[in-house]
């Protein structure tokens, strides 16, 4: 039997219904644009996280901290490609590795001269990696660690978290996907470690991997408890499964990921995103003696191939923005700002007495329309979807760019007058759509 809305639910229908009416009448070119896409692609796309109800804004060029749609409108981008632009948009010293990249040539088919030296810097800097491969996505990079931890350990099943996602075929965020690998999952409660023992205890001897993200970026910046990771990894070794972080996202958090903020080492770690220098790009590395199963020149090696695994465009690019862009300092000033921003949107929500909060760290965060704690994906799914919906077309109307789902990434080309925009932004919404928080 379908919930009888409540006076304050129609007031918000009725206000979202607006805000999507200004959303068409702005952006006729986007419109036309997905209708012609459509003809090509199902539903006119080829990624489902961008797509947006009534449709997709079509972006044609950014710039810095800067975005311009077909439409001519221009954003102050909060999104920066899910985590993944986190140089913003055309970094000169990313342009530069990429031209000289073009000019020696693409397609090697053999080793090159880069690959040896952005490895050792992933192993400087990630404190659980003492060796590394390279994959074209976080996806891949998912995808092997999970499938070496199956191989190593003799053993099948992966012990997983609700609201978890590790890429397009491990999405366990609300009911999940049915196109998810074929693996036999485990399905956690994040951060409710006694839970977890209890649930895990009858397949303790099963157990081949622990699969966590150290925040869960997609179902909204849920940060894991240190304690919940500390019993993780307690687990792990109790059981003699892999511990395995999935740092594609959060690896942004701190200098050396938030293995390095929170002192527990897994015993393989994924990356990807920001880390290509924001080109396609994924990894996995850990254990010397786990990594060292990799090693061609075993007659017992585990096969892993890849034709663009070590293409030239993401080592250069990959390399030169980990070692002279986002380097230790310049992460710890973008996530200390992050925090300081978090902070600032969270009073003006607290000012007007809102049930509305950001939650993240550093430079992640996420809005929830609740005022309720968020440990975890079923707190997250008490906040009120319409009003996180109304939200987005009114911060994108007032020109702040950033996910539907509530989700914001900083990357370095913003600034303190960007952060002054969005905190206005916040503030407008708060005060015109207070009365609809009931």
């Amino acid at each position: 039997m379908a919930a009888v809305p409540t006076r304050a639910n129609i007031d918000i229908g009725a206000a979202l219904a607006e805000a999507e009416d200004l959303y068409r009448e702005r952006n006729p070119k986007s419109f036309a644009q997905h209708r012609e896409a459509c003809a090509a692609m199902p539903g006119g796309n080829t990624r489902s996280a961008i797509h947006v109800d009534p449709f997709p804004l079509t972006i044609v060029r950014g710039e810095g901290a800067r975005l311009w749609d077909l439409d001519g409108h221009e954003y102050v981008d909060y999104l920066s490609e899910f985590t993944a632009g986190i140089f913003g948009h055309s970094h000169p010293v990313i342009r530069r590795a990429i031209d000289a990249a073009l000019d020696e040539g693409l397609n090697f088919g053999a080793h090159n001269a880069l690959e040896a030296r952005f490895a050792a810097a992933i192993c400087a800097r990630f404190p659980s990696i003492e060796l590394v491969r390279f994959t074209n996505s976080g996806t891949e990079a998912n995808l092997m660690a999970v499938s070496a931890a199956r191989a190593i350990t003799g053993r099948s099943k992966i012990l997983v978290f609700r609201g978890g996602y590790h890429g397009g075929v491990f999405y366990f965020r609300g009911h999940g996907s049915a196109l998810n690998a074929p693996f036999e999952y485990l399905l956690g409660k994040y951060n409710d470690l006694a839970a977890v023992e209890d649930f895990v205890q009858p397949h303790r001897g099963e157990l081949a991997a622990i699969l966590i993200e150290p925040m869960q970026g997609t179902t909204g910046c849920i940060a894991a408890e240190r304690s919940f990771l500390a019993g993780l990894r307690a687990l792990a070794n109790e059981t003699g499964a892999l511990l395995i972080f999935d740092e594609v996202m959060s690896s942004r958090l701190a200098p050396g990921g938030l293995q390095e903020a929170h002192g527990i080492l897994p015993d393989l770690t994924t990356l990807g995103k920001y880390v290509g220098g924001g080109m396609s790009f994924g990894a996995f590395g850990g254990r010397a003696d786990l990594m060292e199963r990799f090693d061609p020149r075993r007659p017992d090696a585990f096969q892993h191939a890849g034709t663009f695994n070590n293409n030239v465009l993401t080592m250069n690019a990959g390399l030169a923005g980990l070692t002279e862009i986002y380097t230790p300092e310049r992460a710890r000033a973008l996530n200390t700002g992050g925090d300081r921003l978090r902070d600032r949107l969270n009073a003006v929500a607290q000012r007007h007495g809102l049930a509305m909060q950001f939650t993240g760290l550093g430079s992640m965060l996420a809005v929830h329309m609740t005022d309720r704690p968020i440990r975890s994906q079923d707190d997250a799914e008490h906040g009120n979807a319409l009003l996180r919906d109304l939200f987005y077309f009114d911060l994108v109307e007032r020109g702040i760019w950033f996910a539907k789902r509530g989700m914001f990434a900083l990357s370095i080309a913003l600034d303190e007058a960007d952060h002054d925009k969005l905190v206005g932004a916040v503030e407008d919404f708060a005060e015109t759509r207070a009365p609809l928080f009931g």
